[in-house]
């Protein structure tokens, strides 16, 4: 699992272990791992030209230690300082010592060519204090960076991007390469920033860490552990029963989707209650169908109500007075009573894109997506329920607080009509089946995104194309595909 941890739980871990260290010790520790993440990306470090991007803070000490390390391997290493008498002083000295160069980045032209021509950028500008955007001083280099033929490396996190929220409220630098430190930081995980730190690598610098992070990346091992196996003794029942109540006559597609994504989920058996038996039964006749209503469908350990419901609130009421979990989604989202939701007594779990989660929390969708993390978080609060938010990485939000879980396992192509209700479906039957409604959510994301990707494989798929590749996606992740 991967876990990131909030500025201030950081720079407190930092103090105690300098505390501990000689001086500068840590700052070396850093650099050592930027500068040999550099060497693999450039390959050929001797006669490499190499940039560096330096602020005034410590990131610009970790540039300046690590192009030392470059420029002693042949590397032809410049500092480009963006404040010239704040640039950390014993890496500057360092680098120079080593046959580095440094230039004032005063914006002109000769410099952004330096940028635009380099093998290697490295961005030291600012750390993880930074906050909105970068300053115009440092525009015009992030633009040469991102022009540049060359690789452009991060240095714990690009420039410009909030660590805290993910948010980019202004220009940012696009890293092909983020190096950060001792732990992931909330804003490496999470879009829109995530978008700007290309691929992230991890250096151990020590750090000691508390138990309880403050987001979560379940990997295959994690998922792995969460999704229920029958045993010798099991029968459908025990295994759980889901029930789908979802379609409409306008949108029966809904229903059969959600029912194909939820026979492959770990329940036992699917009922499904709506209109949309008989395109449900030629497709699955498996399925349990019955056209009574919720209250009279059998017993079920959940139920999944809204995909394709049209205005059907009776029918969203009716499930939200069950006492057992339900997963809300789509018109669900909308037809649902605030008051009955916060009233349930069992887990609730919601299901929102990021307009239906704007419409749930009266704000523009753009707000929601430049804040996903803050988004997730005031709807668990607000509804008091687990609260997943779909995007490019699905994030995952327990009422009770805790860590967020985020997954980044999709694809674009998964931004296709009817995925939703395949995942409303898969989510459902992990609640029947047992899990809580954030471990059911996490799994189900992953499971779903992986299967959008091994669907796709580069080219454009139908829901059902990802509904049928979910078998896949769980041998995958237990090991066996």
């Amino acid at each position: 699992m991967r876990t990131a941890y909030s500025v201030e739980t950081v720079r407190n871990a930092e103090r105690r272990l300098m505390a501990r260290l000689p001086e500068g010790a840590l700052m070396q520790r850093a650099a050592a791992g930027l500068a040999a993440a550099c060497a693999d990306l450039l390959g050929r470090v001797y006669g490499s030209r190499v940039v560096l991007l330096v602020g005034s803070g410590d990131n610009g000490g970790d540039a300046l230690f690590a192009g030392a390390r470059l420029a002693r391997r042949g590397a032809g290493v410049t500092a480009v300082l963006l404040a010239p008498g704040r640039a950390h002083p014993a890496g500057l000295a360092a680098l120079r010592r080593a046959g580095g160069r440094t230039v004032a980045g005063g914006g002109s032209a000769r410099v952004e060519e330096l940028v635009e021509r380099a093998d290697l950028v490295v961005d030291g500008i600012v750390g993880i204090g930074g906050k909105g955007g970068l300053r115009p001083e440092a525009v015009p280099l992030a633009a040469a960076a991102e022009r540049s033929s060359g690789a452009v490396v991060a240095v714990d996190l690009p420039s410009g991007v909030d660590v805290a929220t993910g948010e980019v409220r202004g220009v940012a630098v696009r890293a092909d390469l983020t190096v950060t430190f001792g732990t992931h930081k909330p804003g490496l995980l999470v879009d829109p920033a995530r978008e700007y730190a290309g691929s992230v690598r991890l250096v151990d610098i020590g750090l000691e860490l508390p138990a309880e992070p403050e987001l979560e990346a379940l990997q295959h091992a994690d998922v792995a552990r969460l999704l229920p196996v029958p045993g010798a003794g099991s029968d459908k029942y025990r295994r759980g029963v889901v029930g789908i109540a979802a379609g409409s006559a306008r949108y029966p597609g809904a229903a059969v989707l959600a029912v194909s994504g939820a026979l492959r989920g770990g329940a036992g058996a699917v009922r499904y209650v709506g209109p949309a038996g008989d395109a449900v039964l030629a497709r699955f006749p498996e399925t349990l169908v019955s056209d009574r209503g919720p209250k009279h469908a059998g017993r079920v350990q959940a139920w999944v109500v809204g995909p394709g419901a049209g205005d059907d609130a009776a029918t969203v009421a009716e499930v939200l007075a069950a006492d057992v979990p339900v997963l809300i989604d789509a018109d669900g989202l909308r037809l649902a009573d605030a008051g009955a939701v916060r009233e349930r007594r069992a887990p609730t779990l919601m299901t929102p894109h990021a307009g239906e989660a704007a419409a749930l929390l009266g704000v523009e969708r753009r707000e929601v997506e430049e804040g996903r993390l803050g988004a997730v978080r005031e709807l668990a609060r607000r509804y008091g329920a687990t609260v997943l938010l779909k995007g490019s990485t699905t994030l995952v939000a327990d009422s009770g607080g805790g860590a967020v879980r985020v997954n980044a396992t999709g694809t674009g192509w998964l931004a296709t009509a009817g995925s939703g209700d395949v995942l409303s479906g898969l989510a459902g039957s992990l609640l029947a089946a047992g899990l809580t409604a954030l471990d059911a959510g996490s799994a189900g994301a992953y499971l779903h995104g992986l299967a959008g990707r091994l669907a796709a494989d580069g080219a454009p798929v139908g829901a059902h194309d990802v509904a049928d590749t979910l078998p896949a996606a769980w041998r995958n992740v237990r090991g066996r595909g």
